[in-house]
């Protein structure tokens, strides 16, 4: 049974609210840099969701983003809810549908299926089903929260506030139906994206080995996302950014290193439905070791058409060079070791880098 945050606060204790809440949930939270696999996360009975879950402080989350997992039983639905933190919810496994609704009547009912990626519109009412009489449907979150909760520090006005804010859900017949509307620079404005693993990219030639990309702005919200995929035997270019990041592999297989500026850094092997936060201003980059394109979904709070400002979700620095004041180290200056690293471990699978060697010359002046 859940415990209101307000029980266990002890005065003065310097707690964020936030954290306060989920001690109260009666669920797992777990406390991780990295995920493995996120269809193997242990779960709990979650009495407020209707469902197992649990709940994930993520390291490089800081306080911008929260995430959870639920599971819904087959044939089976979760608890109606609303509330005054936004989301975005990919569809780890299965297949079922989910309807929205507001106090003003509209109403909406919409499919998904693994890889799905459904945005929830601002305190709108809605309850996800299970389609499948045979099989568990597996939900993850990531949210803004910490925010939320440790703003308002009141649980009851989150979840129960009888507002609709009409200029983010209008229940209009082709709300999550419609392809949305793409923007210069790779943005694409949506409500739903049915695939995320078969969604249409762009070349993003500044980031490196051949990758593609599309960011994504959904239901009006703060909380924004982007899909980027890399080719068979490449790796990306080391970049750091902001805090809440949440990287989901969404396919492939390779590995990618985390280091802060003069240290060493540390390598974590990937999968698909693994999940890392790279901390804040943290170095980071990921190489593809398998058969297939990889590809990655990073869920984050702060978008571009509503910008939360440099420190959440920005993006403008992360494809240029940090000798002209960017976030991204060049091919041609990173360490030696770091090819090598790629290349052993390519032999050691039986397969050979397809880097163009002409990225490793640096540029006359």
């Amino acid at each position: 049974m859940a415990k209101p945050a307000q029980e266990i606060d002890t005065t003065m204790d310097n707690i964020p609210f936030f954290y306060k809440w989920q001690k109260g949930e009666g669920v797992d939270v777990i406390e991780t840099f990295f995920i493995k696999d996120l269809k193997e996360v242990p779960l709990k009975w979650w009495d407020r969701m209707g469902g197992d879950g649990t709940l994930f402080n993520m390291e490089g989350a800081g306080d911008a983003t929260g995430a959870y997992i639920v599971e819904i039983a087959p044939g089976k639905s979760l608890n109606p809810m609303r509330h005054l933190y936004e989301e975005l919810i990919l569809v780890v496994q299965g297949r079922g549908a989910t309807t929205i609704w507001n106090d003003n009547g509209a109403k909406q009912t919409f499919e998904w299926q693994e890889g799905s990626l459904i945005s929830v519109p601002l305190n709108v009412h809605h309850q996800h089903f299970n389609g499948q009489g045979d099989k568990p449907a597996r939900l993850f979150s990531v949210n803004n929260m910490p925010i939320v909760f440790s703003l308002f520090h009141n649980d009851d006005f989150i979840f129960n506030t009888p507002y609709d804010f009409a200029d983010r859900f209008d229940g209009r017949p082709d709300y999550f139906s419609s392809q949305g509307t793409q923007h210069p620079g790779r943005i694409w404005e949506t409500n739903f994206i049915a695939d995320t693993r078969t969604f249409n990219l762009q070349e993003w030639k500044e980031r490196g080995a051949g990758g593609k990309n599309v960011f994504l702005e959904m239901c009006d919200g703060t909380m924004a996302a982007h899909i980027s995929e890399f080719p068979v035997g490449t790796y990306k270019k080391a970049h750091r950014h902001g805090p809440g990041f949440n990287v989901i592999i969404i396919k492939g297989q390779g590995f990618s290193l985390f280091w802060w500026e003069g240290e060493e850094p540390k390598r974590y092997d990937w999968q698909d439905g693994s999940v890392f936060v790279p901390p804040e201003m943290m170095f980071h980059q990921h190489f593809n070791l398998g058969p297939t394109g990889a590809r990655y979904l990073p869920l984050r709070f702060g978008g571009i058409k509503h910008s939360m400002g440099e420190g959440y979700g920005d993006i403008s620095k992360v494809d240029k060079d940090v000798k002209s004041g960017g976030n991204q180290i060049e091919y041609y200056d990173q360490p030696k070791y770091i090819r090598e690293m790629f290349e052993g471990d390519m032999t050691r699978l039986g397969a050979e880098s397809r880097m163009d060697p002409g990225v490793y010359a640096k540029p006359s002046a």
